[in-house]
């Protein structure tokens, strides 16, 4: 049955909006008619995405674009942050999601907010619309929705934007960590390819005119010069083409499982990888156990955040465990795939009955340990990359100039 996005007139004079079932336009404003709602305007929603424009002046409806994206995690917090100190302060909660519809700056945030506003406004709980949207994690709602029925919404919120601004900061904190050694990669991969598509040719000119025995070095090099340059469009499509076949195979069951698996066995990288996994899958554990959900239900949605096949299925695996009343700790030492030290603060908390305290301070103590071996890495990362473009660039000054200096010391002869 067609959904209609309406706006319009109560009998009490007070403006209104929302959706609506019909067969068609003329069922849905009887029907609205029928209710005491004088229309002013109806739409057909198709997908739950047609809505009408709350800043225009004019009165004319926009139609959007189904949902196709998630809300960013920063905006994401703040508006979470936003909404549970209105709730806090006693703000109804469809008039706090009308404010915050209007005050919202993220377009995409704004469209989605006022979304659920309207399924609120139908009727519909604060959970059923957030899932509605299609824009919000499984995490998110299903907080929201365990806050709702204990009666502590505004409380569940004020968790959720804790952890989804300690999700940001720890984000920011890597990503700014990596910003440097990145710059660095590209500005030595563009000194090289300079180097040796332009600079290269025009002395490789030179040396051809001594008609004279070139080292092996520089016959490498000229001869990488002139492929660089008459095959730069074949080694782009054969790089591009390497990436589509590498995405499409991680794609699969197989290959995602066997990235995972390589990812945590890399040297350097691979403790990384997992500290960062582990933390994020201890503090969104906590976070939803002291939002009131069920160990069960709490486990299954966290054994995706940890972003690694290899230890979603050892978590999946201690769910099971979980459900025919194993402790918690038991099947992840089973595993093999989490540290000692994380098993220990575990059945402490299991045994004292303040699980969601320790999992906390893992999290917490994992997030450091995830800074600190970002820094080191990066540290270690800078004067390789250095070395390696001085290296690159000394060999191919070398190779030009050895010639260049046997016959000015033939001719001295």
């Amino acid at each position: 049955m067609p959904v209609y996005a309406f706006k319009g007139v109560n009998e009490a004079g007070r403006s209104t909006r929302g959706f609506v079932d019909a067969e068609s336009a003329r069922a849905a404003r009887v029907k609205l008619r029928r209710d005491g709602v004088f229309l002013t305007e109806l739409a057909e929603n198709s997908g739950a995405a047609a809505a009408v424009d709350p800043g225009s002046e004019r009165g004319s409806r926009r139609i959007q674009l189904p949902t196709l994206r998630r809300v960013p995690p920063l905006e994401l917090a703040l508006a979470t942050r936003q909404l549970a100190t209105l709730l806090g302060a006693g703000v109804p909660l469809l008039s706090a999601l009308s404010a915050l519809t209007e005050q919202v700056e993220h377009a995409h945030l704004k469209s989605v907010l006022g979304g659920v506003r309207d399924r609120v406004n139908q009727g519909a709980s604060f959970a059923d619309s957030l899932a509605g949207s299609g824009a919000f994690p499984d995490l998110y709602i299903a907080l929201t929705r365990a806050g709702e029925a204990g009666g502590a919404l505004e409380q569940v919120l004020a968790r959720l934007a804790d952890y989804l601004e300690g999700q940001v900061r720890l984000r920011n904190r890597v990503v700014s960590i990596m910003i440097y050694p990145a710059l660095m990669f590209a500005f030595a991969c563009v000194v090289v390819a300079i180097l040796v598509t332009v600079v290269l040719p025009q002395i490789t000119t030179l040396l051809e005119s001594l008609n004279a025995e070139l080292p092996t070095a520089t016959r490498a090099i000229i001869a990488m010069s002139y492929f660089a340059r008459d095959w730069w469009w074949a080694v782009l499509a054969a790089l591009a083409a390497l990436g589509f076949g590498v995405r499409t195979f991680i794609a699969t069951e197989a290959g995602r499982t066997g990235f995972d698996r390589l990812k945590l066995r890399l040297p350097v990288v691979g403790r990384t990888v997992r500290l960062l996994a582990i933390a994020r899958f201890t503090r969104t554990l906590s976070t939803l156990l002291s939002g009131g959900l069920p160990i069960v239900r709490a486990l299954e949605i966290s054994k995706h955040v940890s972003n690694n096949r290899i230890l979603a299925r050892a978590i999946d695996a201690a769910r099971e465990s979980v459900t025919e009343g194993a402790p918690l700790a038991r099947p992840l030492r089973a595993s093999g795939e989490f540290p000692p030290v994380v098993i220990h603060m575990i059945e402490v908390g299991e045994q004292s009955g303040e699980l969601e305290t320790m999992l906390e301070r893992v999290a917490h103590s994992y997030e450091e340990q995830v800074e600190t071996a970002v820094t080191r890495l990066t540290a270690l990362l800078e004067p390789i990359l250095i070395l390696l473009m001085v290296a690159i660039v000394v060999f191919i000054i070398a190779a030009t100039l050895l010639p260049l200096l046997q016959v000015t010391s033939s001719l001295g002869a």
